[in-house]
């Protein structure tokens, strides 16, 4: 079975199709719908990448991407930011948490693949 995906978003449509596209690429997906069920799945099951919607009902993405960085038993797993905002303060509030990359909805299918392939690239030979 392929590399382990955490998915962590409210909006049930979005969660369906990243599942999708990410079971096409032979990822196994999990999911969460909210930042608190998240942050318990990952460190629980330990994927091997989580993308992370920033605006997340409870804890936001970006509190949960903060708290797995302090965790030492998640630290090292990257997170790719997804969020509908395009201000450049929404990204760099994703740096100071420690999030590993933050792409900006809608998001490109081909593009997203492609970051997702490239970070667990990164996370396998760092």
């Amino acid at each position: 079975m392929g590399e382990k995906i955490l998915v962590v978003d409210d909006d049930p449509g979005v969660q369906r199709f990243l599942r999708h596209a990410l079971e096409k690429e032979g990822y196994q997906v999990l999911s969460a719908e909210n930042g608190l069920t998240g942050l318990l799945r990952a460190r629980e099951e330990r994927p091997d990448l989580t993308v992370l919607d920033v605006m997340l009902p409870g804890l936001d993405g970006l509190e949960v991407c903060h708290r797995l960085k302090a965790d030492e038993a998640t630290a090292r797993g990257p997170v790719l930011m997804l969020s509908a905002k395009q201000c450049e303060t929404d990204r760099d509030a994703g740096d100071r948490v420690g999030a590993d990359k933050y792409l900006v909805k809608p998001i490109d299918l081909e593009g997203f693949l492609e970051t997702v392939k490239e970070m667990l690239g990164a996370a396998v030979t760092a």
